[in-house]
């Protein structure tokens, strides 16, 4: 059979059939495309062949009807390329869009398909995973087939965000995903900072004489130029360094020289040092990244702590002139060693992206996550409002034991009174910074919630209603994130 006649016996024989024209694809003398019966999506695979062997599902006369399974994501890596993530390298603008309901990729494949900018679909942190319930497989299961459904052959990534142990760096690359973020943040003392001059004395001279002596040869009165700006490192600032980032420098290193350089294929390698308490100085930024060239590890990208607060699914909050200065530098150092900056919760920071566009030319990774999710929930409070009254009520409720695991600086009683509002008004709560961040970082919770017999309080009910809305949460991300490509300069 061809496609075209399988197409049309489904929709004769199945209550409800929807086609993804843009998976069709002829390969090895198969034919697949992508189809949804009802609220379950499949593979249809017609023709002859290893392929048809290979792939698992229901024969049917002339056809199979295959499940979007791991092991059938596996099979579509092996034959169709670009179904495989791939490294995307230093080079241009990347962008990070994390999918936490696995939902997602469509609507962001649809958002840059025409845009000189390369996403990274799959990207979780251990973190998110525990909070959604998800495995690395399913996060690039997910990818993959969205890949497949859209028919994208220009090239995605996939990203092990904010890794601290080694066995999920492991596991990350066992999987195939095309990215490390390594998170430093347990190897960085920033506890330094606040030390007085004596204690930072004492803990420096410490350190083996061998060791002192390499870093203030290195360092110790010398300048390093860059494009516009200059560094230079008086013994205060040398000994504060080594003590702050000595550690993490260290495991940087190890973590390049046992997974990054010896997989068998590319593996763009950032390195995360945004997660601490005080901003990373142009000065500490320039000795980290001139410690690691020096030792031959090379980065791909970059994630400084900027000045202000880059707080969850709102813009940035702070000084914007002095962001600019140093954001100069930053960028400088960058071009300087030649990988890109990276912009850690990126999500919804508006102000700041023309000035990213402006000094890194272009060249950068942004990562955006929760704001999608934020996305999905103002789906909920369209289409089905009561669902959404539940779900702000549990998250007001339960917003103490979510501050765990952010930071943020939500006024909760200055979010307007639910029953105040009528269900027209309810996704205008996804346009105030404090409803946002409410609901933001208590997805979670939300996801995991059941009731006194173990049943799902919200779960069920919120995929069910993103599934019937399905185009209508990809054109919600067309417009939002869309906004965020505009805004950086992407053409």
């Amino acid at each position: 059979m061809t496609m075209n006649e399988v197409i049309i016996d489904l929709k004769e024989s199945e209550n409800t059939v929807h086609v993804y024209e843009k998976s069709y694809v002829e390969v090895e003398g198969c034919m697949l495309q992508m189809i949804k019966i009802d609220n379950q999506k499949y593979i249809v695979v017609t023709g002859q062949g290893k392929l048809f062997d290979d792939i698992q599902g229901d024969l049917q006369e002339g056809y199979k009807r295959c499940p979007l399974t791991h092991e059938n994501r596996l099979v579509l890596n092996t034959y169709l390329e670009y179904t495989n993530p791939i490294a995307l390298g230093n080079k241009g603008a990347t962008i990070g869009l994390g999918d936490r309901l696995g939902l997602a990729s469509p609507g962001h494949i649809r958002t840059i398909e025409d845009k000189k900018v390369h996403p990274v679909l799959a990207q979780q942190s251990i973190r998110e995973l525990s909070l959604t319930n998800r495995s690395y497989k399913d996060v690039m299961d997910a990818a993959c087939f969205a890949v497949f459904q859209e028919g994208y052959k220009e090239g995605f990534g996939a990203d092990g965000d904010h890794l601290k142990e080694e066995e999920d760096i492991q596991m990350s690359i066992d999987l195939g995903f095309t990215m490390l973020t390594l998170d430093c943040t347990d190897k960085i003392d920033d506890t330094i900072d606040e030390a007085s001059e004596a204690d930072i004395e004492s803990k420096y001279m410490a350190l083996p004489q061998e060791e002192r002596e390499e870093v203030e040869g290195k360092y110790l009165n010398k300048e390093f130029k860059l494009t516009n700006s200059t560094m230079t490192y008086d013994r205060l600032k040398v000994m504060k360094y080594v003590l702050i980032y000595g550690n993490a420098i260290e495991f940087m290193k190890h973590v390049y020289d046992k997974y990054i350089q010896p997989a068998k294929r590319g593996v763009d390698f950032e390195i995360s040092i945004d997660e601490t308490s005080t901003p990373t100085t142009p000065e500490s930024h320039y000795f980290i990244a001139n410690e690691l060239y020096s030792n031959g590890v090379k980065v791909n990208s970059m994630a400084p702590r900027f000045i202000g607060e880059f707080q969850k699914g709102i813009d940035y909050m702070g000084d914007i002139d002095q962001f600019e200065k140093t954001f100069r530098i930053h960028a400088e150092i960058a071009d300087t060693f030649g990988y890109k900056l990276s912009i850690h919760s990126g999500s919804d920071k508006f102000h700041v992206f023309p000035i990213v566009a402006k000094y890194t030319k272009g060249r950068f990774h942004v990562k955006t996550a929760g704001t999608n999710w934020l996305e999905a929930v103002r789906i909920i409070a369209k289409e089905n409002p009561e669902l959404y009254r539940k779900m702000h009520k549990y998250a007001l409720d339960h917003f103490g034991e979510a501050k765990k695991y952010y930071h943020v600086t939500t006024n909760i009683d200055a979010i307007e009174d639910i029953d105040h509002l009528s269900n027209e008004e309810l996704p205008s709560y996804m346009n105030d910074d404090n409803a946002r961040q409410l609901l933001h970082i208590t997805y979670g919770l939300l996801l995991q919630a059941k009731d006194a017999e173990g049943k799902s309080l919200f779960k069920d009910a919120f995929f069910e209603t993103l599934d019937k809305n399905e185009d209508k949460y990809a054109q919600g991300l067309i417009k939002h994130i869309g906004k965020h490509i505009e805004l950086l300069g992407i053409k």
